[in-house]
């Protein structure tokens, strides 16, 4: 009989589930959006029960709907948003106040009071990260202090905090943990000790008791309650969706790099077994823990990818479904002179300015729908070409080439500009879900199900590779015009 480990995907505009078999191979999937609000500008929240229901609600669909008994789903693998804070009630398992989305800026004051007061260094240090609203810390801290009773409630060991990785697994088996990619991520984590930071926890006034146990990425934490599925399920792998991501796309080498395509892009570069230093404000992240080693990563993230199309789509109206963008964009030979700027969210490495806002500009009498949605792809890949720029700099290798994954990497056009710009090449695997590949590989390798990391590195295959076309004069030139742009964007809100 075959046999399965489902990979719950739990991103930030919806939720997936994905089962694969010991090939690496999807044989099934489900899909379900939830609600995005927007309550005031730069905020960005969700219901944490949208979350739940719709991860549990594909996660029963994709086995009813490819016919697949539970008895043979070996194991659960969880790749989740990462910084999306949650606070609930331990006991009601109810969130307490909406869930504040990693893309949203309310913290930003909060961090340039912590910089003025000299922190920043302190918490790179510590960390590996910027200092910035983007991380969880800031975010939690805004909930104790304006959720009203929150802060006496978590004291006395009332309330739980986690990211949804964490608040899933105690909706799924009632434990609270997450994995150490996770933990890397609020700014409350030491990662190279690997433990909870309790000068951090002082410094944000955090109760040490809201808290998930840290685990590995690869290692049993439960099984589902009987209610969910009809049996038990073994929860055995967690990870940030980058760095399953990453993991996914069998970079387990130093130097290896990837990219993901999703809501935001995530640029990540295997650094070896120590936490790596950057010089040019990337991050310094834990990629995963498995067999008791620690494996780390240099990031650079953007925070408006395929999200930006989402605004074409459902902010504008210039495209009916995101799909569309590829045919509205070829369109018209080129840009003509336009540049979109989707700091709608601030923008991330290398800037981090969470005061920059979206700025589209070129425009004539001439300019049309297509060259909108062109602008809008081009800029995609002009935020990822940035990071690339800066992971050189820092990386004592160059970079061979960039594994591409995601939903925007199925756009060839996208892929091709891609490639031009970045001057390497740029490869699409066969399997581009690799987010929740990722998932399912750690599970498995936690539970035997695949025998070693080598093995699945040799599952791993290409479907296109994207050779760069470009002069390096015409690249440099269209870098330093997309950098005006950016210019342009920077330090708007007051």
């Amino acid at each position: 009989m075959k046999k399965y480990i489902l990979a719950l995907d739990q991103g930030t505009t919806s939720s997936r589930a994905i089962l694969f078999d010991r090939q690496g191979q999807p044989c099934g999937s489900a899909q379900q959006e939830f609600p995005q609000y927007f309550p005031q500008p730069g905020w960005v929240e969700h219901d944490a029960t949208d979350i739940w229901e719709s991860q549990l609600a594909v996660a029963r669909r994709v086995l009813v709907d490819h016919g697949v008994d539970v008895a043979d789903v070996c194991g659960i693998g969880i790749a989740n948003q990462r910084e999306t804070t949650v606070v609930w009630d331990r006991k009601s398992g109810q969130a307490i106040a909406p869930a504040i989305v990693w893309q949203d800026r309310r913290a930003a004051a909060a961090c340039d009071q912590l910089r003025e007061d000299g922190h920043a260094k302190l918490i790179q240090a510590i960390t590996g990260l910027e200092l910035d609203a983007y991380f969880s810390a800031t975010k939690l801290a805004w909930l104790l202090d304006n959720v009203a009773g929150a802060r006496a409630r978590a004291e006395r060991g009332e309330l739980a905090f986690g990211t949804i990785d964490s608040y899933l697994v105690f909706k799924l088996c009632g434990r609270h943990v997450t994995d150490v990619s996770n933990a890397s991520r609020t700014m409350l984590f030491n990662i190279h000790l690997m433990r909870w930071d309790q000068d951090l926890l002082d410094l944000f006034r955090i109760p040490a008791a809201m808290l998930a146990d840290v685990v590995s990425s690869a290692e049993e934490v439960g099984s589902t309650a009987g209610q969910w599925f009809g049996r038990p399920i073994p929860i055995a792998g967690i990870a940030g969706d980058q760095q399953a991501a990453t993991f996914g796309q069998a970079c387990h080498r130093r130097g290896m790099v990837k990219n993901t395509y999703g809501t935001g892009c995530f640029m990540l570069m295997h650094s070896g077994n120590h936490a790596p230093r950057s010089a040019n404000r990337l991050l310094a992240t834990v990629g995963w823990r498995v067999g008791g080693q620690t494996d780390y990563l240099l990031e650079g993230s953007v925070f408006m990818g395929g999200a930006t199309v989402q605004w074409l789509r459902d902010g504008l109206g210039i495209i009916d479904k995101s799909s569309d963008v590829e045919a509205l964009a070829a369109s018209v030979p080129d840009n003509g002179g336009v540049y979109l700027v989707p700091a709608f969210a601030g923008l991330g490495a290398p800037h981090w300015d969470p005061y920059a806002r979206g700025t589209l500009v070129g425009m004539t009498r001439g300019t049309n729908r297509g060259h909108i949605a062109r602008a809008a792809l081009e800029a995609i890949a002009y935020q990822s070409a940035e990071l690339l720029l800066a992971m050189q700099k820092d990386a004592a290798c160059p970079v061979a080439e960039v594994r591409a994954d995601g939903g925007a990497a199925r756009n060839d056009m996208l892929m091709q500009f891609q490639a031009d710009l970045l001057g390497v090449p740029v490869v699409r695997p066969k399997v581009t879900e690799t987010t929740a590949l990722g998932a399912a590989y750690l599970a498995g390798l936690a539970l035997g199900f695949w025998a070693s990391q080598e093995e699945i590195a040799a599952q791993w295959q290409a479907e296109r590779r994207f050779e760069p076309a470009m002069t390096d004069d015409r690249r440099q030139s269209l870098m330093a015009r997309w950098a005006e742009a950016v210019a342009r964007s920077r330090n708007w809100v007051a």
